[in-house]
């Protein structure tokens, strides 16, 4: 017995001498492990830069600024007061920049108060003690139908400028898939491509111009951010794929029906419904859930 574990032993260093470990391999996975929620917003400032570099696309970097300043201010309200605790701020400045980049308006209140509505309805909007919109994706949809007058969406696309737009789908794919929501996006897009060669049909459009939205600024946001936000998706993967091909074909009803910010919409009407049928399930298997328990909207966290 002795005499192989010394084999054992002697066999394993020379495994080790013949395929050293790769220190920098090693020490970059396990960074990305511990530091991926900063990559997000790396990601987001690089989509504003290149987009604002290439077409100019933002009205005003002070509108940002802005949003993100009031998205972060509330998040660090709201954590203080209701959690009595700091968070960490990369969501509320993702929130804050995706404000501002989404929607356009010629007065300084509507980045404020889709910043903080977007952050509140984390605190507010809840089921067993999670939040069922994506806060962008709330504060956005929300200001968009209710201020029409006053607010728009963004509307640029990256036009010819094929080198921008590999760039962000690179990296997008890349961050999706680390944070394992890659079939996700995959299955939006194969269902957006499917139901606009549908509409083509339906409204005699050309494909190419019921596709083309896919390629702006707007749609990476909604890919990349907005329908993978761990925090609102479903627990399984079955189930995000099924959720994401519903508000593809809720998006894909309003655009018939002339609703310019469909996306939004489809996601603020599909995402809460499926995020509670999905806690309430979970719940059941646990077998914590009360009789007759009904969505509860509470500023606890």
């Amino acid at each position: 017995m002795l005499l192989k574990k010394k084999k054992s032993k002697i066999s394993m260093q020379e495994t080790t001498i013949l395929n050293p470990p790769n220190n920098n391999a090693n020490g970059l996975s396990f960074w990305l492990k511990n530091n991926f929620q900063y990559i997000p917003p790396v990601f987001i400032t690089l989509l504003l830069l290149i987009g604002q570099l290439s077409f100019g696309m933002l009205d005003s970097f002070g509108n940002v600024a802005i949003s993100i300043v009031a998205s972060i201010l509330t998040e660090i309200l709201l954590a203080w007061i209701l959690l009595g605790k700091w968070k960490n701020l990369s969501s509320a400045y993702i929130t804050g920049i995706s404000v501002g980049i989404l929607i356009r308006s010629t007065f300084v209140w509507p980045y404020i108060a889709t910043s903080v509505l977007s952050i509140m309805s984390k605190y507010v909007l809840k089921y067993k003690g999670r939040h069922l919109w994506n806060p962008s994706n709330f504060g956005v949809s929300w200001m968009l139908f209710m201020a029409p007058l006053d607010v728009a969406g963004l509307s640029i696309q990256w036009g010819s400028n094929f080198l921008a737009l590999a760039v962000i789908w690179v990296l997008g794919l890349a961050i999706v898939y680390r944070a394992k929501r890659l079939h996700v996006t995959v299955a939006y897009v194969i269902s957006f491509v499917i139901l606009a060669y549908l509409r083509s049909v339906i409204t005699g459009d050309t494909f190419l111009a019921e596709v083309s939205p896919i390629t702006g600024p707007m749609y990476q946001l909604f890919i990349f951010f907005m329908i993978t936000d761990p925090g609102t998706s479903v627990s399984t993967r079955k189930g995000r794929i099924i959720v994401v091909i519903l508000v593809a074909l809720v998006e894909f009803v309003l655009r018939l029906n002339s609703f310019i910010y469909a996306p939004f919409y489809a996601l603020f009407l599909v995402g809460p419904v499926a995020k509670y049928v999905d806690l309430k399930r979970n719940a059941k298997k646990a077998g914590t859930t009360k009789p007759h328990s009904k969505p509860t909207f509470s500023l606890q966290s």
